[in-house]
């Protein structure tokens, strides 16, 4: 790792780091608030902002927080046409059992042996938290739960989630079953903004399905505070857990709580912890789109350096009382190497509020840079040299 020089502009101090390797986040900081929860993570939906963070990529067996996983995946299958609300698929025997009434847990009471449509299984599954229902879908879409679940594992890594692992549709117990508070975040973030004619189904205060009256199970939807989704989850020995999305006054927020000892816990924390993301912070914008953040050095180039650039407006919310200064780093591997077209994603500037990562935001080149002359090249190769030697 090289440390440049420092760049001061005027709204944050920024230093350029040039990494041959990729570099790991900051240890996990809860970001100023103490929870009750094993892992957090929250983010502001407009700017990205981290507003919590605490063991976020410390993997938890999702539970019933999996069928969120299962509804993205039945609904990016809509949206590309492979499927139809309308579709119905048959209920057999091992979701009726394992599933259904004889499951003896969450369940939409699908009848053995009917056929239920896939708009009617979302319902239940999002309303009812439908363990049926999950695996009647599981089934018609890939002939068993097992290759539904390896769908669901790759469509989550397709969408930004590393270290989510699905075992089963429903996140009935299972070793297999993992994700981490981060993953979980992206996910709601990712539901919302994809379908967001689907979102409403989240808020449905009830549903009736075989003659079976259930209100939903959420039971942190809160129209007082704006929590209008997503789940709840319990595993044995990890605690209580919740997927939350929350909107008021124009400024939505995600969060992830886990590792709870108790649903009563659950509730006072989701709700404090909503209010406080919702009412502690203030915008501050930072870059303006197009502007110049930083410059890098560039190796066998006709030019020596390059300035780096944002493609779009760069804020950030900080705390109202906030005693810590901002600071940014460019992140880039070393040596960065010519010819480079403009536009060229380069960089990566990373932005503090004291030691706490609070956002990442890709930094593009603002003009080319061709290939240098033997001479050019000869004095580049020694001042990279230097340069790292020192």
């Amino acid at each position: 790792m090289v440390t440049l020089i420092p760049k001061i502009f005027r709204r944050l101090s920024l230093v350029a780091l040039a990494l041959a390797c990729s570099v790991g986040t900051a240890s996990a900081q809860s970001g100023g608030l103490a929870v009750k929860a094993q892992q957090a993570y929250m983010i502001d939906a407009e700017t990205g902002t981290v507003l919590l963070s605490l063991n976020e990529n410390t993997q938890f067996p999702p539970a019933s927080l999996a069928k969120l996983m299962t509804v993205e995946t039945v609904l990016d299958a809509l949206k590309s046409g492979r499927v139809t609300p309308e579709t119905a698929y048959p209920v057999s025997e091992y979701a009726w059992r394992t599933g259904g009434a004889p499951s003896r847990t969450s369940t939409m009471f699908a009848a053995l042996k009917s056929s239920v449509s896939i708009n009617d299984l979302l319902t239940g599954i999002v309303v009812q938290n439908a363990n049926d229902g999950c695996i009647i879908l599981a089934e018609g879409m890939t002939g068993s739960d097992a290759a539904f679940a390896k769908m669901m594992t790759e469509r989550a890594k397709a969408l930004g989630l590393t270290a989510s692992v699905f075992a089963n549709s429903t996140g009935l117990p299972d070793p297999a079953n993992k994700t981490t508070a981060k993953d979980m975040v992206t996910l709601a973030k990712h539901i919302r903004d994809t379908y967001p004619d689907r979102y409403s189904l989240f808020t449905k205060p009830d549903f009736e399905w075989n003659r079976i009256f259930q209100r939903n199970k959420n039971t942190l939807l809160a129209p007082d505070l704006g929590i209008d989704g997503l789940g709840l989850g319990f595993a044995e020995g990890h605690g209580y857990s919740a997927v939350i999305s929350a909107e008021r006054d124009g400024r939505r927020i995600y969060l992830t709580l886990a590792g709870m000892e108790d649903d009563k816990t659950r509730q006072e924390e989701a709700r404090r912890v909503v209010e406080w993301g919702l009412t502690a912070f203030q915008k501050r914008e930072l870059f303006q789109k197009n502007e110049t953040v930083g410059t890098v050095s560039v190796y066998g180039g006709a030019a020596s350096a390059i300035d780096l650039a944002v493609h779009e407006t760069v804020s950030v919310l900080v705390p109202l009382n906030n005693p810590d200064r901002l600071s940014g780093r460019i992140v880039y591997n070393w040596p960065l190497n010519a010819p480079l077209e403009p536009g060229f994603n380069a960089a990566t500037l990373r932005i503090f509020s004291g030691e706490r990562l609070l956002r990442e935001v890709p930094l593009y080149t603002t003009a080319a840079v061709a290939p240098g002359t033997l001479t050019q090249n000869a004095a580049g190769a020694l001042k990279e040299l230097l340069f790292f030697w020192l």
